[in-house]
């Protein structure tokens, strides 16, 4: 692992990582803030999944996590979201899809099967690589996530309820089977088979039995993919459907930017620390 950069925050040192990935094939690069802390403590891990077009860095940027994190000494932990680099496929000038919009998921369709593998970076990799270089207790994590990585976010925790201890998510994408973007995502990633698609969308997971008991999201009002493409309304449903006890919160006059995030992030990082045993 090498480290790109260092920098004192809020009394703890906000970092920027660069590591070969097995799972991508290619150089990965992610954030770590690690909280002062007494030598020796293994503190809990908040790991934190961007949306479509970012990287580690608009979190780290305009996020405003650290205060929270150092308040209650969780480290805060931001990848980016998909396989870069010249072998790495990509399309062109669609923003939605390729570079920078990995959507969490193991690609099986050529080309992209080779390197878009996030989420097998997400689930195994990386937390390995983090437990051996940070002082994680790893048996207290928690994980959060913007529009694609709310969808992310959602979908990973629902399907290791018992590795995540809390989930939450900003404006995510909660029936990416059901809505443009996710249509042309999961379709390209992993072929036309859509029962082959439900593993990545967290209604489909929920209507299908996934559970778990520490959900919370917040969506804006004014968010202009609000009914097009994040449909926020699906997941109450189903979560009203089938006992899930999330607690999905629509926040008036908000938008989808990092306003939004920013706004609210101190408030999840807060519910996250209850659950993570602080």
């Amino acid at each position: 692992m090498e480290t790109v950069s260092e920098t004192l925050s809020h009394g703890g040192t906000q970092g920027v990582y660069r590591h070969a990935s097995e799972a991508t094939s290619t150089d990965m690069t992610f954030a770590v803030f690690v909280p002062d802390h007494e030598e020796g403590a293994r503190l809990p891990v908040l790991t934190y999944l961007s949306g479509l077009t970012c990287t580690h860095a608009n979190v780290m940027e305009k996020g405003e996590y650290r205060e929270a994190c150092a308040r209650h000494g969780i480290i805060f932990v931001a990848p980016d979201t998909s396989p870069r680099g010249e072998e790495v496929p990509d399309a062109g000038d669609e923003y939605d899809f390729g570079t920078g919009a990995g959507f969490y998921v193991d690609a099986t369709q050529e080309p992209w099967a080779k390197h878009y593998r996030m989420r097998s970076y997400i689930e195994d990799e990386l937390p390995a690589l983090i437990s051996k270089h940070f002082p994680v207790d790893m048996g207290r994590q928690s994980i959060t996530g913007h529009s694609m990585g709310g969808h992310g976010a959602l979908t990973i925790g629902l399907r290791n309820p018992d590795r995540f201890r809390s989930i939450s998510a900003f404006s995510p994408i909660v029936a990416p089977s059901q809505v443009p973007w996710g249509e042309k995502a999961l379709g390209r990633y992993l072929g036309e088979d859509r029962d082959s698609w439900r593993e990545y969308d967290a209604v489909a997971l929920i209507e299908s039995g996934a559970r778990h008991d520490r959900i919370l999201v917040d969506q804006g009002t004014a968010d202009n993919f609000l009914e097009d493409q994040l449909q926020t309304q699906r997941l109450v449903d189903a979560c009203t459907a089938h006992g899930v006890p999330a607690n999905i919160r629509m926040q008036d006059g908000y938008d989808h930017s990092y306003f939004f995030v920013s706004t609210f992030m101190a408030e999840h990082i807060d519910w996250h620390a209850k659950h993570l045993g602080q």
